[in-house]
């Protein structure tokens, strides 16, 4: 999520944009308690990810089948969004894809789950408290401080992940967060957090 002054919506727009975000954790959570494989997992994920890109395409190109989906999601887009850029849905879903095919389980379903939680986490008490603002963009420590305790907080009902991993997970989740500018960090933050839970796998 790009953070700045021109790309905040109304708090309880915003509220309600965080709201289905969460939803996104239907994604780990079906994977565990569905107990899909891989493939069955993605074979459900990757038609709902293309689907979702497609959408995006029409929003982009104001092409007649937006119209259906415009008052779902229309009002809850960011200004970036509008002016191009894909929307948090879509950056998520095709992330998911990635992060499921490449990492083991455990570690796919904590990269997903930091961002999710993490992401909702930083933007409701950045939008509220955050008075200290990082220089190079508009994100604050009080929203890193709260991505972290919620990241934090995951890994330690992760199955199957060492506790020490996930909480380096968590951390990196967080750092990543904070630093990502021209990227979405729908997408840098499972992807990079992801990495390294499945290096330190190996290593530890």
């Amino acid at each position: 999520m790009f953070y700045n002054e021109a790309n905040h919506i109304p708090f309880r727009r915003e509220c309600y944009r965080k709201l289905t975000h969460l939803g996104a954790l239907a994604i780990p959570g079906a994977y565990y308690y569905l107990n899909l494989s891989r493939t069955q997992m993605l074979a459900i994920l990757v038609p709902i990810a293309v689907a979702m890109i497609f959408i995006d395409i029409a929003r982009l190109r104001d092409w007649k089948l937006w119209r259906l989906f415009r008052p779902m999601i229309g009002s809850m887009a960011r200004e970036h969004e509008i002016r191009g850029d894909f929307t948090g849905a879509a950056y998520i879903l095709a992330t998911a894809c990635l992060v499921i095919a490449l990492f083991d389980r455990s570690v796919a379903m904590s990269a997903l789950a930091f961002i999710i939680t993490g992401d909702v986490a930083a933007a409701l008490i950045g939008r509220k408290f955050g008075n200290h603002k990082y220089k190079h963009n508009h994100k604050s420590f009080e929203g890193s401080f709260a991505f972290l305790i919620a990241a934090g907080a995951v890994a330690f009902f992760i199955p199957d992940l060492s506790l020490s991993i996930g909480l380096i997970g968590a951390f990196t989740a967080t750092v990543v967060e904070a630093i990502s500018i021209h990227i979405d960090d729908n997408a840098t933050v499972p992807l990079v957090s992801g990495l390294v839970m499945h290096l330190l796998c190996f290593i530890m």
